[in-house]
């Protein structure tokens, strides 16, 4: 069925100017985005089969690829672009509110919230460094690796550079797990070992080491394991 040949109670576009955008369906609303279907479905059936490609969840489907989005049916360059975009944008909209926050990073929950936007979906391991003053106050923040599925490695020298430039008190590691394990590996641990040890000598803390995965995550420090949370 074309989507012109359903009533305008049920065709997204109008319920969302009639109704408003939460009055929508997770589908619905990628109708809106998607705008046309193709001559085999409509743009309402086509939203429902890009959903199923991310097993209807809409975290698996931001962290998606344009070559993986391509590969749905009737999905071409273009809606795949429009689809990474949106995504996109919501991933700078949490960045930006996260950014308004202006407390003492004293808890991993507060680094999970500042850093949840950066690293929600992805399909690899990203490290990252935040800097903090003497106060506790978040300075920066810095993305010092990318790797793959598993693992990602950092550099210590450069992390310790940019620490010294930046006038750093202290230092928060943050990596993802795309596994959905928040627990920390051996080789996980023995970067903190190492990069707590690179600090030392320059009067700079090691705070904390928070491993983030989608809705939960693992906080280590003073070289002890403490807690997870979900």
């Amino acid at each position: 069925m074309k989507i012109k040949e359903l009533c305008e109670s049920e065709r997204p576009r109008e319920r969302l100017f009639s109704q408003g955008a939460p009055s929508l369906s997770n589908g619905e609303l990628m109708a809106v985005l998607l705008n046309t279907g193709n001559r085999g479905k409509n743009v309402v059936e086509m939203a429902q089969e890009v959903l199923s490609a991310a097993n209807g969840s809409l975290i698996t489907l931001a962290g998606m690829s344009l070559a993986q989005l391509e590969k749905v049916d009737g999905i071409g360059r273009s809606k795949a672009a429009t689809l990474a975009a949106c995504f996109e944008l919501g991933r700078r909209l949490f960045s930006e509110r996260a950014a308004f926050k202006k407390y003492p990073v004293v808890s991993p929950q507060v680094v999970y919230e500042l850093m949840i936007p950066h690293l929600l979906g992805l399909d690899h391991e990203e490290c990252w460094i935040l800097f903090l003053n003497n106060a506790q106050y978040c300075t920066g923040r810095h993305r010092v690796s990318s790797g793959g599925l598993d693992s990602t490695i950092i550099d210590l020298k450069d992390i310790t550079r940019m620490a010294l430039d930046r006038r750093a008190s202290f230092l928060i590691l943050v990596h993802n797990h795309p596994s959905g394990s928040p627990l920390p590996s051996q080789e996980d641990l023995r970067q903190t070992q190492a990069l707590k040890k690179a600090l030392t000598p320059m009067g700079i803390g090691l705070m904390d080491h928070v491993i983030i995965c989608n809705d939960c995550y693992y906080s280590f420090s003073d070289e002890e394991m403490k807690t997870v949370n979900c």
